[in-house]
């Protein structure tokens, strides 16, 4: 097996360090990539710190993931060394369930191997892109359009496909108005792609401190939740409402601003169980949902989409031995608005 540079994460308390892991021999459908950016999400952080659950460690984190084709394996046909490609959350799935078989592999009926953290197809637990080198079968490598930034098109690969997965889904577009909740990582991608899909975005923060990013990326309106007014002026006005805040809040206070047949979605993904009063929900015929990622298809469907309309994250490059600092600035909201690590510092 190739041994790779990485950084690791040792414990649930330690800081994450330099080390070295193996990646398994490149099989018949397989692509080794070398990697070149790798964005740093939150999900990076509640995992190496036990907060959703325990893992085996060292484990190295990191599904948002870009680079070049080195090597195929003799029976790739997709694929060929030098090609510009991704990766995203996961890098597998029983491929055989209905879900799958639909598309939507991250749906997948016996669990889709993620790209951390999982149990690969050896026996062996899935290392993520904080490292020089990944191999992946090519069923879940993504094309990376030339149009795109190359440092910025990290971060599209999770924030990205998590944010457009449910504006398609609940056909966000023109005539519809949207609420983001949450000026962060996960919430600055929603409000753009909302906003190039046609719809009419408003972002709900607990400050006004992010207004003018929310307006230049396509908001129309931006109000404060430390504000009780918002939610009077608000009340049965929005048609879906995605929630990318990973922390617990009011839900019933934001179930009540949407209008009839409304939808609030959760992409953010908070450790606490989240109260939801019945008697909200019946009022307006509002549905609570949550979304995951999105499957392949559809990971592509965004990247092209993205490539078309100009929408790109904005991100903050780092090097390596930065990326404890990183995880600080992160948890105490400084960050506009994704990290990004540049591989060849590891």
């Amino acid at each position: 097996m190739p041994t790779v540079k990485a950084y690791a994460a040792t414990s649930a308390t330690e800081p994450l360090v330099p080390a070295t892991i193996e990646r398994r021999d490149v099989g018949p459908k397989d692509v080794l990539i070398a990697i070149r950016y790798a964005g740093i999400c939150h999900s990076d952080i509640h995992t190496v710190r036990g907060e959703w659950g325990p893992i085996t460690y060292p484990q190295v984190v990191g599904h948002e993931i870009v680079g070049e084709v080195v090597e195929v394996g003799s029976d790739v046909t997709k694929y060929q060394a030098g090609d510009r490609v991704g990766v995203g959350c996961m890098v597998n799935s029983c491929r055989e369930c209905e879900n799958c078989r639909a598309g939507l592999e991250q749906y997948c009926l016996n669990g889709n191997v993620g790209t951390y953290a999982g149990v690969d197809r050896d026996g062996t637990i899935t290392q993520g892109g904080y490292s020089t080198h990944i191999v992946v079968d090519q069923d879940f490598v993504l094309r990376v359009p030339e149009a795109i930034p190359y440092e910025a098109a990290a971060p599209l690969l999770c924030a990205g496909i998590t944010t457009y997965s449910p504006l398609a889904h609940w056909n966000a577009g023109p005539g519809k108005r949207v609420a983001v909740v949450g000026m962060g990582g996960l919430g600055h991608m929603a409000v753009k792609i909302a906003a190039a899909m046609g719809a009419e975005v408003t972002v709900l923060s607990r400050t006004l401190a992010k207004q003018d990013d929310g307006l230049a990326y396509g908001a129309k309106e931006y109000f404060s939740t430390d504000d009780a007014t918002t939610f009077e002026k608000l009340a049965n006005h929005f048609d879906l409402i995605i929630n990318t805040v990973s922390a617990p809040l009011d839900v019933d206070a934001y179930l009540r601003l949407l209008r009839l047949d409304g939808t609030m979605v959760n992409v953010g993904a908070p450790p606490e169980p989240l109260p939801v009063t019945m008697f909200t929900l019946f009022g307006n015929r509002r549905s609570y949902a949550g979304s995951s990622i999105g499957g392949i298809a559809e990971t592509q469907e965004m990247l092209d989409f993205c490539a078309e309309r100009g929408v790109a994250p904005e991100t903050e490059l780092i090097s390596a031995d930065q990326i404890n600092e990183a995880y600080e600035r992160v948890m105490s909201s400084d960050v506009r608005y994704r990290f990004v690590i540049d591989t060849a510092t590891l």
